[in-house]
């Protein structure tokens, strides 16, 4: 073993470009893609790296910690043969890491039960589960015209400077499932954030106790860039370790994932590689599919994977590669809208530019309620009727405007003060929003002629004035 291992070790690093090292293999081979090395500088420092090519007997090796102080004469390289892994263990639920799956919290050392390669295992199609189960948010915009649903992959689009990480901060706090013996939890993993930021995201956590369910990384700005590549697929391999061996319902939080690209593009850079659209690599899709694909269910396994990606687009740009490959490979998006928050309104998400693709197979009777997909369909037309309305005003006056017009147009405004909007600590369980939204659709005087997206026989059941009072409507199989 000791003979292998002194084979193994390169003191031939030829070049040091960005977090790169190129080690010059002479002749040896023996060493393979995605291999783990230690790299020793001349002071006896001990860094981390991983194999990302193997070329005309060159070595690219990544460097965990940076390239920082190392130097072609004095750096030793030592491959040890196997693939990155992370110990994984149910007593990570509470912790606090880096992105290197490091505890960072001052606790103990997690004592794993086991390792597990970052990279995961291939799922076979075949084996999946269809996402059929509803997960509440506590946020009305989502759980009712959004909805997200078990096994699941929704990212939520943002700009630069929105509250993406609040939203993301509140969905990790108040989502659950409903049922009884379901156990829960999420794994937030950060990526590329400021100090400041972490510090909200742990303080937050510790504040309300909902770190006792949660498995908590951060990747600080300052950080080196290919830290970025390795701590969503870390996140990943301890959120499958809890659904798949120990039966948990993980929500994956990812945030942000533009971090991660634009460290991708950095480390192709620095490998000379021919860049794609903007500069970022060509594989980025088959790279970012490698992360989404990792959530769902498997058939005969009780736990699953949900994941929320959120992404901040350069200049607010949807076509922007990051935002528009994301979307060819998720199941729908969640829009934090610019104009929203200048208004002021918390959280900003526009539904109409939203999508959740799977949401029909996750409501109605035993799920959620049976007038779900009516009234959610209803809210967003009703919405979209009074948004253009707006636009129209702004041209040629509200004195043109119809009766009618009006109430679509003071509808509008009521669902951005009212339903929309909503407090940072305020959790409304599914049954909340619906009867909010029932509310809401109080403005129109005749239901059964404007309520055109609802059947009579919900309107009758649910419409406020024809409420039964000893009726409970919480009753999911009502």
């Amino acid at each position: 073993m000791n003979v292998k291992n002194e084979l193994k070790s390169y003191k031939t690093v030829k070049e040091v470009s960005g977090p790169l090292l190129f080690v010059d293999l002479q002749g040896k081979g023996g060493v393979s893609y995605g291999e783990i090395c230690e790299v020793e500088t001349g002071f006896g420092e001990r860094r981390r790296g991983q194999v990302l090519e193997i070329t005309n007997n060159l070595a690219v090796v990544q460097v965990f910690e940076g390239t920082s102080g190392l130097d072609t004469k004095s750096t030793s390289v030592r491959f040890i043969g196997k693939t990155l892994e992370i110990g994984v263990s149910e007593e990570m639920l509470g912790r606090v890491f880096n992105g290197r799956g490091e505890p960072i919290d001052g606790g103990p050392q997690i004592i794993s039960e086991e390792r597990r390669d970052i990279s995961g295992n291939p799922l076979n199609p075949v084996a999946r589960e269809y996402p059929r189960a509803f997960i509440q948010t506590g946020i009305s915009t989502i759980d009712a015209l959004l909805t997200l649903v078990r096994g699941q992959k929704l990212p939520l689009f943002s700009g630069s400077g929105l509250p993406h990480n609040q939203v993301g901060a509140q969905i990790a706090r108040q989502a659950k499932v409903l049922g009884e013996g379901e156990a829960f939890a999420v794994v937030f993993a950060a990526m590329g954030i400021t100090a400041e930021e972490a510090r909200f995201f742990q303080s937050d956590f510790e504040r309300t106790g909902a770190l006792e369910r949660v498995v908590l990384f951060l990747n600080l700005a300052d950080d080196p860039a290919v830290e970025r590549i390795i701590t969503p697929r870390i996140a990943l391999t301890v959120a499958e370790y809890l659904a798949f061996e120990k039966d948990y319902h993980v929500l994956v939080i990812l945030t942000d994932m533009t971090s991660y690209c634009e460290s991708l593009r950095e480390i192709g850079a620095a490998r000379e590689e021919v860049p794609g659209r903007r500069g970022f690599p060509g594989y980025l899709y088959s790279d970012l599919s490698t992360i989404y694909e990792r959530a769902g269910r498997i058939i005969g396994k009780k736990g699953s994977i949900t994941q929320i990606p959120i992404l901040t687009m350069p200049n607010d740009d949807l076509t922007h590669p990051i935002p528009d490959l994301t979307g060819y490979i998720t199941e729908g998006q969640v829009y934090i809208d610019r104009a929203l928050h200048r208004k002021g309104v918390y959280p900003p998400i526009n539904p109409l530019p939203s999508l959740s693709r799977l949401m029909k197979e996750a409501i109605g009777k035993g799920s959620t309620r049976e007038d779900h997909s009516a009234l959610s369909s209803q809210l967003y037309a009703s919405y979209a009727k009074g948004r253009e309305l707006r636009d129209l005003v702004a041209v040629v006056g509200e004195e043109s405007l119809s009766d009618e017009d009006r109430l679509y147009l003071n509808f509008a405004q009521q669902f951005e003060d009212q339903f929309i909007s909503q407090g940072y600590e305020e959790d409304r369980s599914i049954f909340d929003t619906l009867d909010l939204g029932w509310e809401l659709l109080t403005i129109f005087p005749n239901p059964k002629r404007q309520l055109k997206r609802i059947d009579e026989k919900y309107i009758d059941k649910y419409f406020p004035p024809n409420r039964d009072p000893n009726y409970n409507y919480h009753d999911v199989n009502a």
